[in-house]
């Protein structure tokens, strides 16, 4: 992999993990498409895809700032009261927890398996085409959906979140649908947003609660995976280049994002995965 390609990966990464477009996805079948002839089977590929998730959380970390130090002392205040307390930050930590479980337990038992889907472009456009439908389908659903949330609480911070009112069970149905995106070309803010949807939370609520269940699932696959890109050698400095890109990209995305769903809608993302899936049918050998 040259300076540039795993430059452009970063790039690739940081804007396409936050949009629900399915970052792995372009990661497997553009440069493909694009005749890059790296091999996408050396040991290294799928950690260095890892390091550039890295990058995107640290870009998570720092937008949510203000929030995660909060959260964390209300889960260790709720944890050794043994129960949730009224506090919301409590109940959000609680939510967050209970979400990472059932993405973090699929990667446990299914990793070595989903390893072998990460160099097949094929694979790639057709989950592509179905996280298409999946998007499609919540918005659809969406607009049939008749009772709204009670009045969403309001955190430390002043504002109203409107995530907190999702139940404990709901958290665990997010989390499973985040699960889905270790298949390439499910996109994991596109499934827990749709899954949130379907649960009755506005799209920038739904769009917050995935970034904030994102941040530790993704530090914690770097643990796994990243030692391993220290056999890399020379390509190491490349690799983290292509981090810091991915790092600034990820940072934009989530800020033009949030704002995006104060009114937009998931539409135009099913529209493009539609487009791309059927291309890499057609062109990716």
């Amino acid at each position: 992999m040259s300076l540039w390609q795993a430059l452009f990966l970063g790039f690739l990464q940081g804007a396409t993990e936050l949009f629900p477009v399915s970052s792995l996805g372009h990661a497997v079948l553009l440069p493909k498409l694009l005749g890059w002839h790296y091999d996408q089977r050396d040991p290294t590929f799928l950690p260095y895809i890892v390091l550039l998730h890295l990058g995107t959380a640290l870009a998570l970390l720092f937008v949510f700032r203000q929030d995660w130090p909060r959260l964390i002392a209300a889960f260790w205040r709720a944890a050794v009261r043994g129960q949730v307390g009224q506090d919301p930050d409590e109940k959000l930590a609680m939510l967050l927890f209970l979400g990472t479980l059932p993405p973090g337990i699929l990667g446990v038992f299914f990793e070595t398996d989903l390893k072998k889907l990460f160099a097949s472009p094929r694979f790639a456009a057709i989950f592509l085409l179905i996280n298409a439908v999946i998007m499609a389908g919540g918005e659809f659903l969406r607009r049939r959906q008749v009772p709204p949330l009670a009045k969403p609480p309001v955190v430390a911070d002043g504002h109203a979140r409107e995530e907190i009112s999702l139940g404990y069970r709901q958290a665990l149905v997010v989390g499973t649908s985040e699960g889905l995106a270790l298949l390439p070309g499910i996109s994991r803010s596109g499934t827990t947003i749709t899954a949130g949807l379907l649960f009755g939370v506005g799209h920038e609520a739904a769009a917050r609660f995935s970034f904030l269940l994102a941040t530790p699932l993704i530090l914690a696959a770097g643990l796994l995976e990243v030692p391993s890109l220290f056999g890399a050698g020379s390509r190491l400095p490349i690799y983290i280049a292509g981090a810091v890109v991915a790092a600034v990209t990820a940072y934009v995305s989530v800020r033009f994002l949030l704002r995006y769903f104060e009114s937009g809608r998931l539409w135009p993302f099913a529209i493009y995965c539609a487009i791309l899936g059927t291309v890499g049918l057609v062109f990716a050998r």
